[in-house]
C-alpha cells in the first residue's frame, strides 16, 4: 500500500467526524492546531456514521466533496476516508491503522470539548494515549462540563492538552437546523 502522507511529515493532526456538513469552525481549529502545535499536516478523517449520532442528513459522498471543496486552498489539510479499510468507526482502530503505516509520524487527535464530555464512552478511550496526543478545543457551553469530565480526570495530564481560543457557536447540527 502507498504512504498516506509525504515522507517529511512529522506532526500530522487528526479531525474525524462525520463532517455533515463541513463548516467554518472545522477550518477553524485546524488552522489553530497547525499554528499552536506546528503541525505539518492536517487530516479531516470523514466517517460514514458516528457511533453516538443519528444517520447522517449528507450522503457519504456528498461530505467528502464538501470537505474537498472548502479545504482546496489549505494546502496542509487533506480529506481522506478510511471506513472502507479499517471496517469500523473506532478512533482507536483508525488511530493504529494510522500508526502501523507511518511509525515514525506524531499523531495529534483534535476534538472539541462537547466530545471530551463522553470521552469516556469511546471504545477503548484509555489507550488512545498511547496512539495520539488528544488536543482538546473549547466550544461555547462546554468548557466547565469538559474540563469536570471523567476523561479529563482518568487521563493522565500529559496526554492532552486544552486549548482555550476564540470559540465558534457554529456546528454541523445548528447548520442543518
Amino acid at each position: 500500500m502507498q504512504r498516506l502522507f509525504k515522507k517529511n511529515y512529522k506532526k500530522i493532526g487528526i479531525l474525524g467526524g462525520t463532517f455533515d456538513p463541513p463548516h467554518i469552525g472545522h477550518l477553524h481549529i485546524s488552522n489553530i492546531a497547525k499554528k499552536k502545535l506546528k503541525l505539518h499536516n492536517i487530516i479531516w478523517v470523514i466517517t460514514k456514521q458516528n457511533p453516538f449520532k443519528k444517520k447522517p442528513y449528507l450522503s457519504t459522498q456528498a461530505r467528502i466533496k464538501l470537505s474537498r471543496d472548502m479545504t482546496k486552498n489549505q494546502k496542509s489539510i487533506s480529506i481522506k476516508y478510511f471506513d472502507h479499510k479499517i471496517k469500523s468507526k473506532n478512533t482507536f482502530e483508525l488511530l493504529k491503522f494510522l500508526k502501523k503505516k507511518n511509525s515514525k509520524m506524531n499523531f495529534f487527535l483534535l476534538i472539541g470539548a462537547d466530545n471530551l464530555i463522553k470521552f469516556h464512552k469511546w471504545d477503548k478511550w484509555k489507550k488512545i494515549p498511547r496512539l495520539a496526543k488528544i488536543v482538546v478545543f473549547a466550544r461555547p457551553n462546554y468548557s466547565i462540563k469538559a474540563l469536570n469530565s471523567i476523561a479529563s480526570k482518568k487521563l493522565k495530564k500529559k496526554d492532552w492538552m486544552y486549548i482555550n481560543s476564540k470559540k465558534m457557536n457554529i456546528s454541523s447540527s445548528l447548520i442543518r437546523k
